[in-house]
């Protein structure tokens, strides 16, 4: 009986351990806003099902939106850029440094590089993803950015 506990253990211990990892990783991608820069779109993902398909900016030429899975960092409604004269980045969900998703006034400029290195949104696109990573938490919430 014993010798059989030991190999039931080793066994079975491993896959009890992969699966916790595993339910916890799922647990921090509750929210995905998988970013393509080729396409210049975003995919939003609530649970692993697409939910919404946006056009973005990322960075125009000279400029760098850096590639990599993020996880939501901190969260600033009424965000003012102090590095680009007070330019407003409403809604903002940063990620990495002072890199953000965040909305844009310059809407007709979606679809097509054009930031300083930001993912930039629409206003209102930019409010439903703020809030579900607000609902969800910073902890949920993973940015993925890709070429």
């Amino acid at each position: 009986m014993g010798r059989f506990f030991a190999i039931t253990l080793r066994v079975f211990l491993p896959i009890v351990f992969v699966g916790l990892v595993s339910s916890g990783q799922a647990m921090a991608d509750r929210i995905v806003a998988r970013v393509s820069i080729s396409a210049q779109l975003m995919h939003v993902y609530k649970d692993g099902l697409l939910i919404h398909e946006w056009p973005v900016s990322t960075a125009r030429p000279g400029k760098v939106t850096p590639t990599g899975q993020y996880t939501a960092q901190f969260l600033s409604r009424n965000h003012r850029s102090s590095r680009y004269n007070n330019a407003p980045m409403p809604y903002s969900i940063f990620y990495s440094g002072n890199y953000a998703i965040h909305g844009t006034d310059q809407i007709s400029r979606l679809g097509r590089p054009a930031s300083a290195g930001c993912v930039r949104l629409h206003p209102q696109n930019a409010a439903v993803l703020f809030e579900m990573a607000r609902t969800e938490g910073l902890e949920n919430t993973r940015v993925v950015i890709v070429r």
